[in-house]
């Protein structure tokens, strides 16, 4: 049986949306944060040697990393259409935000949450700021000439991208006003039945960050 570890409050929460958006078989386990210091527990950490989420398990079968696993899981059951074949004209779109969403995008915010935790007084680095500034510029200019990353229609690029966008926001406590096309893209994304029983089952009694 595929198991997803999903860490609470993790990018974990990407597999799980994308077992639910192929309709697959799988079961979830839940781990809680730590509350001294508000990492994984170390029953977390035993799994996989990084001893970060996301992780998943399929008999004696244990993989980290969100693109492999969401890699191999497409490989082991299938795509339903949410990976553009080469041929197709949204192939070099979905390919690009599917990398950049880990690559570049989520670690800008990652260094300018460090940054700011680090430097007195809570400023970014001026680097730092336009790094993650140009970002969410990327963002909002790829909305408004698509309905989703991949393009015209749901892909992985898009679960990729999610957790960046909802959860990681409601941690940060980032708005999004000004963003008229992120603020419809992620209304689509609430409204899709499948991301609404992925985020039931990681993160029960939180409602998605969608606005």
């Amino acid at each position: 049986m595929l198991t997803v570890h999903h860490l609470r409050l993790s990018q974990s929460e990407r597999i799980v949306w994308l077992c639910e958006e192929l309709g697959i078989d799988y079961e979830v386990k839940l781990y809680t944060r730590r509350t001294d210091n508000n990492l994984a527990p170390d029953e977390y950490k035993a799994l996989h040697p990084m001893g970060i989420a996301p992780v998943i398990t399929d008999g004696d079968f244990v993989l980290g990393e969100s693109g492999a696993i969401m890699d191999w899981i497409i490989a082991q059951y299938g795509d339903r259409g949410l990976v553009p074949t080469k041929d197709h004209p949204d192939f070099a779109d979905h390919l690009f935000f599917y990398h950049w969403a880990n690559a570049t995008f989520m670690t800008n915010g990652m260094m300018a949450l460090v940054a700011g935790r680090m430097v007195q007084g809570g400023e970014m680095p001026p680097f730092v700021a336009d790094r993650n500034a140009k970002g969410w510029g990327i963002v909002e200019k790829r909305l408004g000439e698509a309905d989703y990353f991949g393009g015209s229609q749901l892909t992985t690029a898009d679960i990729m991208m999610g957790f960046q966008l909802t959860t990681s926001r409601a941690m940060s406590g980032m708005g999004i006003e000004g963003m008229p096309n992120l603020q419809a893209y992620l209304k689509r994304i609430g409204e899709r039945p499948a991301y609404q029983a992925a985020m039931a089952k990681a993160e029960p009694g939180m409602p998605p960050k969608l606005d």
